[in-house]
C-alpha cells in the first residue's frame, strides 16, 4: 500500500503547477518539475537559497508582506503578480500562498502554488478589447440601440437611446419601452413584434417614439435574432433609426409632383384648347390630338403614383386601355411581373395607346369575334424586354400608303428612343406588332403582387 507520504510527493512531482516550499524566511526548501519549467531554475539551483531571486525589486515589499502574514497563520489567496525567469524575462503569473504547520501546530514555513497566468491575462486583455469596441460601437453610433432576450424583453439601451427619451433602465425594462409609444400605434406595434418573436424572423416597422422633450419623432425599426451554435435564438438585437426628416423631405417631394402634375395637366389643357382654335375644321385630328394627350396624362399618372420610378408592365398595360373596357372584340393580357424604367414605360405606354384606338376603329376590337393578344417576355436567363400586340378575327387588313404620326409612335419612337427592334407587320388577317430590346429598359425585375 502506498504511503500518504510518498502519495503527496507523487502529486507535487507530477502536478502541472509550480509547488514550492519555503521556510517563514523565504529559504526554498522544496521545487517541483513544474517550478523548474516555469522559472527556469533546477531544483539543485533553488533549494536553499532565497525565493526573492525570483522577485523583480520594485516587489520586494510583496514578499516581506507574504510572509508576515503566512506567519501570523493567514492565506494569501490567489493573486496576480510579476516573477523573473532565470534567463531575466518578467512573467505574468497568479500566485496563492498557505501556511504550513508541523505535529504540533506551530507555523514553520509556507507552500506556494504558481501558475502561467499569461494566456489567462491575454484572455482578459481581449475580452477587454472585445468589450470596449462593442461599448465604443454601441454608444456613438447614430441609432438607438437594445437588446433583448429570446422572450422579446429588452434588458440593454445605448446611450443613444437614454439620450432620447430620457428614461431609466428601471422605467424601460423588459415591456416598459411601451410607455414612450404613440397610443395610435403601440397596438399594431406589439403584434407585430410579438408575431415576429413566436415566428424567430427578423422585425422591421416604422411607429412614432415620444422624446425627453415630450414630441413624436419617426423611427424605422429593425431587429434580427442572434442564434447560437444549436441555431436557437439566445438574443435579439435591435435599432430604431430616426427618419422624421427623411418623412418630411419624401412628403414635401410627393407635393411638388402632385403640382408638377397638375400644373402639367392645365397646360396639356392649354395645348389641347390651342389645338382646337388652331384646327377648327379638321375634326378628326382634334379626336386624335386630345386622345394622345390624354394617353401622356395617363402615363404621367402612373409615373407620378410610382414617385417616378419603376412601372409594372401589366400595370402599365392595362391603365392604358382603360377605354377598351367596351370594345367588341376580345383582348387578353398575358406576362410575367417585370417593371420598366420610366421612360420606357412612355414610349411603350403612348404605343399600345395608339395601336388600342386604331383597333377600335378599324381592327379586330371594332368586330365581334375579333381577338388582340397583348403579351410580353423578360427572361431573367437571357435578359431583355419584348412586348407585343397580335390581332385575329377582325376586318382585313391593308397597309396604308401613307405613314402618318400613328406609325411613327409604334414604330419610329420606340426604335430610336428604346434602341428597339420593332416589327409592324400589317397581315390581312390582322396587324401583328413587336418592340424587343436589351435588359436596360427594365428598372428591375419584380415578385408577384409586388405592384
Amino acid at each position: 500500500m502506498i504511503e500518504v507520504r510518498d502519495l503527496y510527493a507523487a502529486l507535487i512531482e507530477s502536478s502541472d503547477d509550480a509547488i514550492v516550499a519555503k521556510d517563514t524566511d523565504g529559504i526554498v526548501n522544496s521545487w517541483n518539475p513544474a517550478a523548474e519549467k516555469l522559472f527556469g531554475y533546477s531544483a539543485e539551483e533553488m533549494i536553499g537559497q532565497s525565493i526573492r531571486i525570483l522577485i523583480p525589486a520594485d516587489l520586494q515589499e510583496e514578499e516581506d508582506l507574504i510572509l508576515s502574514r503566512i506567519r501570523n497563520g493567514e492565506r494569501v489567496d490567489q493573486f496576480f503578480t510579476k516573477r523573473r525567469h532565470k534567463s531575466g524575462r518578467l512573467l505574468d503569473v497568479s500566485v496563492a500562498v498557505s501556511p504550513v504547520r508541523n505535529s504540533e501546530g506551530r507555523i514553520v514555513g509556507a507552500s506556494k502554488i504558481a501558475r502561467d497566468a499569461q494566456p489567462y491575462l491575454e484572455n482578459q486583455r481581449r475580452l477587454r478589447e472585445s468589450e470596449e469596441r462593442f461599448r465604443m460601437l454601441a454608444e456613438n453610433m447614430s441609432q438607438l440601440a437594445w437588446i433583448a432576450r429570446p422572450d422579446g424583453q429588452i434588458f440593454w439601451y445605448n446611450k443613444r437611446w437614454y439620450d432620447f427619451t430620457g428614461t431609466t433602465l428601471e422605467q424601460v425594462e423588459g415591456w416598459g419601452w411601451a410607455d414612450i409609444h404613440h397610443p395610435d400605434h403601440l397596438q399594431q406595434v406589439e403584434e407585430h413584434y410579438r408575431s415576429c418573436l413566436a415566428r424567430g424572423v427578423d422585425w422591421e416597422d416604422t411607429f412614432p417614439l415620444r422624446g425627453r422633450d415630450g414630441e413624436y419623432r419617426w423611427f424605422l425599426s429593425r431587429a434580427k435574432p442572434i442564434r447560437g451554435d444549436d441555431g436557437k435564438i439566445v438574443n435579439w438585437f435591435g435599432t430604431n433609426t430616426d427618419i422624421t426628416d427623411q418623412r418630411e423631405q419624401e412628403e414635401q417631394i410627393r407635393l411638388l409632383l402632385m403640382e408638377v402634375n397638375h400644373r402639367s395637366k392645365n397646360m396639356l389643357s392649354t395645348v389641347q384648347a390651342l389645338a382646337r382654335r388652331t384646327a377648327r375644321d379638321d375634326a378628326g385630328f382634334i379626336a386624335r390630338f386630345e386622345d394622345r394627350v390624354r394617353s401622356l396624362a395617363v402615363n404621367q399618372d402612373i409615373l407620378v403614383r410610382r414617385d417616378w420610378r419603376e412601372v409594372p408592365v401589366d400595370e402599365l398595360v392595362h391603365h392604358q386601355l382603360h377605354f377598351i373596357d367596351q370594345a367588341v372584340g376580345e383582348v387578353d393580357i398575358t406576362g410575367p411581373p417585370c417593371a420598366l424604367k420610366p421612360r420606357a414605360a412612355e414610349v411603350i405606354g403612348m404605343a399600345l395607346h395608339e395601336l388600342a384606338t386604331n383597333s377600335l376603329k378599324y381592327g379586330a376590337m371594332s368586330a365581334k369575334g375579333g381577338h388582340v393578344d397583348i403579351g410580353w417576355s423578360c427572361p431573367p436567363d437571357t435578359g431583355g424586354f419584348s412586348i407585343w400586340w397580335r390581332e385575329t378575327g377582325g376586318p382585313e387588313v391593308e397597309e396604308p400608303e401613307q405613314a402618318g404620326f400613328g406609325t411613327t409612335l409604334i414604330r419610329e419612337v420606340p426604335r430610336h428612343n428604346l434602341c428597339a427592334d420593332v416589327t409592324l407587320d400589317y397581315r390581312p388577317q390582322g396587324l401583328c406588332w413587336e418592340v424587343s430590346c436589351d435588359d436596360s429598359v427594365l428598372a428591375r425585375l419584380v415578385q408577384p403582387g409586388a405592384a
